[in-house]
């Protein structure tokens, strides 16, 4: 065969073979890029569903993105895998070693593969996907940190740094007081309303985590700081504006959390507390302090909110160190 012949049809089968392959990988980029946008977007859509049909908090929601964000990016760089529907255990199971490698907490891991397990389990139901990779894998155990705890004594002498005397704190004295006496959490706190409290009854409506509402208990001794507070230093604080809020800042508006953790902060300074001190701190040594003196798990863990009463034998732990470290300390035998 002549080679001039040969080569003009070589040549428009070459050029047919480079416009296939061309073809084909315009087909993949553009399947790619799809496959990518539909991985944002159901990650968009499960945030709607945890904000508006499961309500969780803003913290948890953020907390949530994040882990996501961090799976879907480790999934593209890693592996390549851009669609929800590729991921197997292995994908999983190798994300979750990788965090633990780069020393993250047990607690980050657990909540990281909670993330994941929620979002197939949200896919899944969708019909998003058909099968769920996460379905069979069990959420890491991990070894719970006993929280930080004050003492009644430590206690007391934080309750005594506030000035009473001024409009700002005489507030702070019944956000303490209020605090310690429910064992509500600091957004809980931030959240209530002039009608949450019942000073009657003694008791305290509040909306907790997935907008649970729950009903608890009030002493008198908080109930009293909280009427000092709104009869004598909040129509000054609120300075002619209107607003429901219960504990308002400096400038008549709902307190911020960092606004409240400074205030916490430099309290528990003043009162030479060298423990760690947080909000929660104050809640922790609610439930300890009930449990010391003989209270029921069960109601504990209602009055805190908890979903899980395991959440809440954590402080049945702390009572028992307590118990040791007294005997240790007053048995003549010890």
């Amino acid at each position: 065969m002549d080679y001039q012949q040969v080569v003009p049809g070589e040549k428009a089968k070459s050029i047919q073979l480079r416009s296939e392959l061309e073809k084909s990988s315009r087909r993949a980029i553009r399947k790619k890029k799809y496959w990518g946008r539909q991985v944002d977007k159901h990650i968009a859509s499960f945030m709607d569903y945890i904000h508006f049909e499961k309500g969780l908090s803003a913290n948890t929601q953020a907390a949530y993105k994040r882990d996501l964000c961090k799976f879907r990016d480790y999934l593209r760089r890693n592996f390549q895998v851009d669609d929800w529907e590729e991921v197997n255990k292995k994908h999983i199971l190798a994300f979750l070693a990788g965090e633990m490698d780069k020393k993250a907490a047990n607690a980050s891991v657990a909540r990281t593969f909670s993330s994941i397990k929620a979002l197939y389990k949200f896919l899944v139901a969708e019909e998003y996907i058909t099968l769920n990779p996460a379905a069979d894998l069990e959420t890491p155990k991990i070894k719970r940190k006993l929280p930080h705890v004050l003492s009644i004594e430590e206690v007391d002498k934080l309750m005594e740094q506030p000035d009473v005397l001024m409009p700002l704190g005489l507030r702070d004295r019944a956000m303490l007081e209020l605090m310690y006496g429910t064992g509500i959490r600091v957004s809980e706190l931030l959240a209530l309303q002039l009608e949450d409290l019942n000073t009657m009854a003694g008791f305290l409506r509040c909306v907790g985590k997935g907008r649970k509402e729950r009903i608890i208990p009030v002493n008198r001794t908080s109930i009293m700081w909280v009427e000092r507070y709104l009869a004598r230093a909040r129509n000054q604080i609120l300075k002619g504006r209107h607003d429901r809020t219960m504990f308002l800042n400096v400038r008549g508006r709902r307190l911020s959390r960092q606004g409240f953790f400074k205030i916490l902060a430099n309290y528990g300074e003043k009162a030479d507390i060298e423990k760690e001190l947080s909000p929660h701190t104050l809640r922790h040594s609610f439930a300890t302090h009930l449990l010391e003196n003989g209270a029921d798990l069960r109601a504990v863990q209602e009055m805190l909110g908890h979903s899980d009463i395991s959440t809440t034998q954590i402080y049945t732990h702390l009572t028992k160190t307590r118990l040791r470290e007294v005997y240790y300390q007053y048995h003549p035998r010890s």
